[in-house]
């Protein structure tokens, strides 16, 4: 049994709805373009695959693409979007759900293995990558760089977004490597909507060795969908392991 929080069908109708600037033509043209790049002729796999606000478009780019999703809620808002035969999506979770074929591209936008709230588990969602990949096949992963050097000394809460209809920030328990994003958004009716999940950060050193663990080698490691170096100042990477050949 996964320990990822399940989406619920209120949150899964408000999804695109709340990640409309994330989901525009513009703003996934860089990621269209790099995972497109990576898959080529071949498949991809989306762990996580949500409402297929990655999936859907990249499949409109002539990329087969096949989806996990642990969220069935989710996975009926997609199913508004593209048929099965089109796009085929399975119920379950990325650490251990298994599809049919062999695939060029396994990939993992925005956050999401930090889902997945164990290290076993997501060392297991390596492992499940690597299951499915051919050998020279790619694994990506998107995901922040945890802000800790922001924390004040004595403090557990880093604010991320304080704007006229959310505020949203994180907490954090150093112990266990885990944190809670905390959003308040402004309703029409002037009210506020308060929601939280838990995520378990990981550093990218760390993403590294579980990689190893799978046989995956890191290929590249950029700071952006758009191939900006990474560096300390970085927020985020998004990292290619390789299967060896």
């Amino acid at each position: 049994m996964t320990s990822s929080e399940l989406w619920s069908r209120d949150s899964a109708e408000r999804y695109d709805v709340e990640e409309a600037e994330r989901s525009s033509a513009v703003f996934l043209g860089p990621t269209l373009d790099f995972l497109a790049g990576l898959a080529g002729d071949g498949r991809a796999l989306e762990f996580a695959i949500g409402t297929g606000r990655v999936g859907v478009p990249l499949r409109e780019r002539g990329v087969a693409v096949v989806g996990i999703e642990f969220s069935e809620h989710m996975a009926r808002v997609l199913r508004r979007k593209v048929d099965e035969e089109t796009l085929p999506v399975v119920i379950g979770d990325m650490a251990t759900t298994v599809v049919p074929g062999e695939f060029s591209l396994v990939y993992l936008v925005y956050n999401t293995i930090s889902n997945l709230l164990t290290q076993d588990e997501q060392v297991e969602c390596f492992r499940n990558a690597a299951r499915h990949l051919v050998p020279g096949g790619r694994f990506v992963i998107e995901l922040e760089v945890p802000p800790l050097r922001f924390l004040p000394p004595g403090q557990v809460a880093v604010p991320f977004d304080v704007s006229e209809g959310h505020l949203g920030f994180d907490t954090f328990d150093l112990a266990r490597q885990l944190l809670v994003s905390h959003h308040f958004t402004r309703e029409e009716d002037g009210s506020y909507r308060r929601g939280a999940s838990r995520h378990r950060y990981a550093w990218p050193a760390e993403l590294d060795l579980m990689a190893r663990i799978a046989g995956l080698e890191l290929e590249r490691r950029v700071a952006d969908w758009s191939g900006e170096p990474f560096t300390d100042a970085s927020t985020k990477h998004v990292s290619v392991w390789r299967k060896p050949s």
